[in-house]
């Protein structure tokens, strides 16, 4: 079963509506996070408010999206009637009543991202839960969401990154399997010519950028000669420069979904590597 990303915009009606769905979606993030242990094919999530005018919905998960939206109209229904209150040219409510319209309008407000990065391939979310309970391991890690909005100086600055960044499709994968504690990361193109830099990774926020700077500095080295308001390069000579532009770059998440909470990429590799000669016998 494939693994895929998708980045959902919610077009919102006024700065009010995303100032109100600020405050009213931390406290529906229970109810969707059960709705996605049942569904079982999501392996992380988040909510982030990009702008004034759009909220994001991010997910990494396993399957055909179609399907996967189907059943978050079954499961968060109410959750999405929520938001949809505050979104301009909504499908009809509730969700749960009217899934093929919510699952055609999802598919209409997907952004598609430009690569895709996984740390395990192939494996899906129900399959890295039964290996950790059939090893009686729970996730004692920390991951964190990590969400870098990039201005580009211009629309030709827009379109010229995103033919770097197709170009250096399997580079780019290599690079971060160097890192070691991204699970999956994606860049998405955004409204008014910005890319979205979207991990989530393993450990402190400081060590991440230092390991990332190490491995992958040289891409946003390239990026940040389009990039509106850059730190200096190279990310690696100017380390804490890097650090507080991501900071200051990185979005808040609203709600953090984990399907196996606390699971390293390392632990995730070696619960997959144990498997395999038990499979093999069988």
């Amino acid at each position: 079963m494939s693994q895929s990303h998708f980045t959902l915009s919610f077009p919102l009606k006024s700065p009010a509506d995303a100032k109100a769905l600020a405050e009213q979606l931390p406290p529906l993030m229970p109810g969707i996070f059960q709705a996605q242990d049942a569904i079982g094919t999501i392996h992380y999530s988040r909510f982030t408010v990009l702008s004034e005018k759009t909220l994001l919905f991010l997910g990494d998960f396993d399957g055909e999206f179609s399907h996967l939206m189907a059943e978050l109209a079954k499961h968060a229904g109410p959750v999405f009637d929520a938001i949809f209150q505050h979104v301009v040219d909504p499908p009809p409510t509730p969700v749960a009543d009217h899934a093929d319209a919510f699952v055609e309008w999802t598919a209409e407000h997907l952004l598609d991202p430009v690569n895709i990065y996984t740390a395990y391939p192939g494996v899906t979310a129900k399959a890295i839960k039964a290996l950790a309970a059939a090893a009686d391991v729970s996730g004692a890690g920390e991951l964190h969401p990590f969400l870098v909005i990039l201005p580009m100086k211009s629309r030709i600055a827009f379109m010229e990154v995103k033919l770097i960044l197709r170009a250096r499709g399997h580079g780019t994968t290599g690079d971060l399997d160097k890192v070691g504690t991204p699970h999956f990361a994606q860049f998405v193109p955004l409204e008014d010519n910005q890319i979205g830099f979207f991990t989530v990774y393993d450990g402190s926020f400081d060590k991440y950028i230092s390991d990332f700077t190490k491995n992958i500095g040289q891409i946003f080295d390239l990026l940040f000669k389009f990039t509106k308001g850059a730190p200096p390069s190279p990310c690696r000579k100017y380390l804490q420069e890097f650090i507080d532009f991501a900071a200051g770059a990185n979005r808040t998440p609203i709600g953090f979904y984990q399907a196996y909470p606390g699971l390293s990429v390392q632990d995730i590799h070696a619960l997959i590597a144990d498997s395999k000669p038990q499979a093999a016998s069988a």
